[in-house]
């Protein structure tokens, strides 16, 4: 009766151990464990090796686990027989019911468990070795297991769902929105990181300059106010047109036009001499992705494209430092000295100009607006009203207030937004 009560805390103290390790494989950083296999930490490898057959891992540990908690059960039933007595059968077991119920429930679950969710990566580390046998031993038992699974899911119809790349940005996307909410990253490092991950699902439409706002100049105008206007203006790059303002025949970098003022003098350069330093325009479809621009931009060793929509329309322009935007924040310049496009008022609203980006809006301000169907202020007021609104007519939706406060011709200039209590 001794040894079959020390085989019983034997096998719970094995139980524990298959508790631990199932929970510390699956709470583990995987970042940490590939860092750690990286610098060639012998362990982390085995962890990284074990994880990629989760199946196998999984099977071997709910074998072992079930397989010792059943023998120890077993055991303690036998135990508890030959103490009471066989006329007392009955009893025994109910008696050994509860006292295995709760033993292995504490000792044997919650316990160990508890344990290795707080100190994951150390008890796999730990356990690696240990299991990187189990599983080879235990390998026919858990492929005759793993299939009979697999049969019964094909007969109920059930499906496994693999986790893909955009799984894994989602997660990116948890982890970083969690941590900012937990206090142990700021908004302006959660707005950065967020910023890569959405490169890839931007199109350049929703980050680019649109036409109306663009710097360009037309060809025809006589050849000293173009000098005027590129050495007054504060972009590097400006698009020239012909006869239609859609229709950019070159792009003027102002660095040329100056170097040719250091060798001749104004009055002696002439339209021909203009026309000659003009640097064939790049165009690039709307649905490009961010991404993939900015990889077009390293590649051609460009930061300037124009945007045109399927029929060939032009719709604006993008450049390298728009893309960076998206990531850091605006970047302004010392010659900038454009008006704030989102001013706080005493009353805790905002006055927005009508073509503030809502993604810049929601970072700026931490708000959850929608931008699936708009990517403007103004155009989501548009889209929700269903209507081009005139000014001082007010809308609520989303949780907040929007007023009309300015308007050229169809144009929505200046919106007051302010909460909804």
């Amino acid at each position: 009766m001794t040894i079959t009560l020390v085989c019983v805390i034997i096998l719970l103290f094995f139980s524990a151990f298959f508790s631990a390790s199932e929970t510390g494989f699956t709470a583990v950083i995987r970042a940490k464990i590939h860092k750690l296999k990286m610098e060639g930490n012998k362990r982390a490898i085995m962890v990284s090796s074990l994880r990629k057959d989760k199946d196998r891992l999984i099977g071997t540990i709910l074998l072992g686990n079930n397989a010792v908690n059943i023998a120890a059960s077993a055991l303690a039933t036998s135990f508890a027989i030959n103490l009471i007595g066989k006329d007392n059968q009955e009893s025994a077991v109910l008696i050994v019911t509860i006292v295995m119920t709760f033993l292995i429930l504490i000792f044997a679950e919650v316990l160990p468990k508890s344990y290795a969710f707080r100190n994951a990566d150390k008890v796999a580390l730990t356990v690696a070795p240990v299991f990187m046998i189990l599983t080879k031993i235990l390998y026919p038992l858990t492929i005759l297991v793993q299939l009979f699974v697999n049969v019964l899911m094909r007969i109920f119809r059930m499906k496994s769902i693999e986790g893909g790349s955009s799984q894994g940005i989602d997660l990116l996307r948890g982890a970083i929105d969690m941590h900012h909410q937990e206090g142990a990253m700021l908004k302006h490092d959660r707005d950065m990181l967020g910023g890569i991950l959405d490169l890839a699902e931007m199109e350049v439409e929703e980050a680019m300059v649109h036409r109306n706002d663009m710097e360009t100049i037309n060809a025809d105008e006589p050849e000293k106010k173009i000098i005027e206007k590129i050495l007054a203006g504060k972009h590097s790059r400006i698009p020239v047109w012909k006869d239609n303002p859609e229709n950019i025949i070159g792009i003027l970098y102002s660095k040329d036009m100056v170097r040719m003022l250091q060798t001749r003098s104004a009055e002696s350069i002439g339209k021909e001499d203009i026309m000659g330093l003009l640097k064939e325009p790049w165009f690039i479809p709307e649905v490009t992705t961010l991404k993939d621009q900015l990889e077009e931009f390293r590649r051609r060793q460009s930061h300037f494209a124009l945007i045109i929509d399927e029929y060939g329309g032009l719709l604006g322009l993008i450049t390298l430092e728009d893309i960076l935007e998206e990531i850091v924040g605006q970047i302004e310049e010392e010659h900038e000295r454009e008006p704030k496009k989102i001013k706080k008022q005493e009353d805790g609203s905002y006055l927005i100009h009508g073509n503030v980006s809502i993604r810049d809006l929601n970072r700026e301000l931490d708000w959850r607006l929608p931008d699936e169907e708009a990517a403007s202020l103004a155009g989501l007021v548009i889209y929700e009203a269903e209507l081009i609104p005139d000014v001082g007519q007010v809308f609520n939706f989303h949780g907040y207030r929007f007023e009309i406060m300015k308007k050229k011709r169809n144009q929505i200039t200046r919106i007051k937004v302010s909460k909804l209590n």
